[in-house]
C-alpha cells in the first residue's frame, strides 16, 4: 500500500468544502487538519468532516508537524501570503486558482518552493479530470489533425451584493481572475504558451470586470477565442478544433464527464469519462503522485504555466484598466 499523505486545508469556505469532499475519493489521502481565522470556524469545519486537528490560525496549521501538504482555499488576495507561510514552514502546497494576484507574486512563491525543494502546484482541477486527459490523448494520436483553434466561454449570473468577493476589488473580484482563468488555462493546456493576448471588458459599478472577451495567439501556432461573464448564463463549452476534426467539451467544460469527437468524414462519437466524486480527487491524486516521487512540480500544471498565465492576466488587466491593491503595493516597493 502506498504511503498515506496527510493533508491540511487552509480556509473553511465553499472551495475548502469541495476539496474536503474530494479527498475522500483520493486513495492514500488523509485529511488530518484544518485552519480558520477563528477557533469556532475551524471546529465547525472539523466536526463536519471528522478532522482531528482544528487550528484557529493559519500559522498554527503551517507549523503542524502532522501535516505533509496544505491545500490553500482562501480568497485570491491571500494566496501568495498563505503559500509563502506554508512553504517557509516546510510544507508542500497545492494552491487554489488563480495562483496569485499577479505574476510578481507567482514568481516569488515558485522561487521559494524551489529554494526549499518543496512540491508546489496550482489547483487547476479541470486539467486533471479524465475527460480532459482523454482529449489530450486523442489530440496526441493525430485523430483531429493539427490543432489550430480553441473556443471557450464561461459565464453565470452573479446575483450577489457589491461587497461579495465576486464584485469586491479588495478581495480580487471580477470575472477574469475568478472564472476567466478557466478558458485561459485550458486553452494554454491544449495549444501551448500564449505569445499575444487582447482583451475587451465591461466594467461594473464596483470597478471590477463583469464581462471580458479575449483572444489569444499561441507561440507554437493556433489561436483561441475566450469569454467570461458574471452577467450572463453562457453555454460554458469548449471546442478544440484541428485540421481533421474537433473535440467538444460540452456543458461546463471545466467539469466534463464526457467528450464528443467529430471528424471531417462525418463520424461522431461520445466518449464517457466519468470523474471520481465531485472531481476534486484527481488533482489531489496527482499531487500525491508527485510528492511520493520527489517531484517539485506536476507536468500537468507546471510552475512555468502558472507564472505565464498570471503574466497573461496582468497584460489583460492592463488593457481593460483593472488594478488591484496588490499591484499598487508592488509599485511602492
Amino acid at each position: 500500500m502506498e504511503n498515506t499523505v496527510r493533508w491540511g486545508i487552509l480556509g473553511t469556505g465553499k472551495i475548502a468544502r469541495a476539496m474536503a469532499q474530494g479527498l475522500r475519493d483520493a486513495p492514500g489521502a488523509q485529511l488530518v487538519a484544518v485552519a480558520s481565522r477563528s477557533d469556532v470556524g475551524a471546529q465547525a469545519f472539523g466536526a463536519e468532516f471528522g478532522i482531528e486537528r482544528c487550528h484557529g490560525s493559519y500559522q498554527a496549521l503551517a507549523m503542524d508537524p502532522g501535516v505533509d501538504v496544505i491545500y490553500i482555499a482562501t480568497p485570491h488576495t491571500l494566496h501568495a501570503e498563505n503559500a509563502l507561510l506554508c512553504l517557509v514552514a516546510g510544507k508542500h502546497v497545492v494552491c487554489e486558482k488563480p495562483f496569485t494576484m499577479n505574476a510578481r507574486e507567482a514568481q516569488a512563491v515558485v522561487d521559494l518552493a524551489r529554494d526549499k525543494k518543496l512540491f508546489l502546484m496550482e489547483a487547476m482541477w479541470s486539467r486533471f479530470l479524465p475527460a480532459v486527459q482523454e482529449a489530450q490523448r486523442i489530440i496526441a494520436s493525430g485523430e483531429i489533425g493539427v490543432l489550430q483553434q480553441v473556443q471557450a466561454d464561461i459565464g453565470f449570473v452573479a446575483n450577489f451584493p457589491p461587497e461579495h468577493r465576486m464584485f469586491n476589488p479588495e478581495l480580487g473580484g471580477g470575472a477574469l481572475l475568478d472564472v476567466g482563468i478557466y478558458p485561459l488555462s485550458m486553452a494554454a493546456f491544449f495549444l501551448g504558451p500564449v505569445s499575444q493576448v487582447q482583451a475587451l471588458a465591461e466594467m461594473g459599478a464596483t470597478g471590477v470586470d463583469e464581462q471580458v472577451v479575449f483572444s489569444l495567439l499561441h507561440a507554437g501556432g493556433g489561436t483561441s477565442s475566450c469569454a467570461c461573464s458574471l452577467r450572463a448564463q453562457t453555454p460554458t463549452e469548449m471546442t478544440i478544433s484541428g485540421s481533421l476534426g474537433r473535440i467538444r467539451l460540452p456543458n461546463r467544460f471545466y467539469k466534463p464527464d464526457h467528450l464528443i469527437v467529430e471528424t471531417m468524414d462525418g463520424e461522431r462519437r461520445v466518449v464517457a469519462m466519468p470523474h471520481l466524486g465531485n472531481g476534486y480527487a484527481h488533482e489531489a491524486i496527482e499531487a500525491m503522485r508527485c510528492i511520493r516521487a520527489g517531484l517539485l512540480e506536476s507536468p500537468v500544471m507546471p510552475h512555468a504555466d502558472s507564472v505565464a498565465l498570471m503574466h497573461n492576466l496582468d497584460t489583460m488587466r492592463g488593457q481593460i484598466g483593472l488594478v488591484y491593491r496588490s499591484d499598487l503595493s508592488a509599485d511602492r516597493a
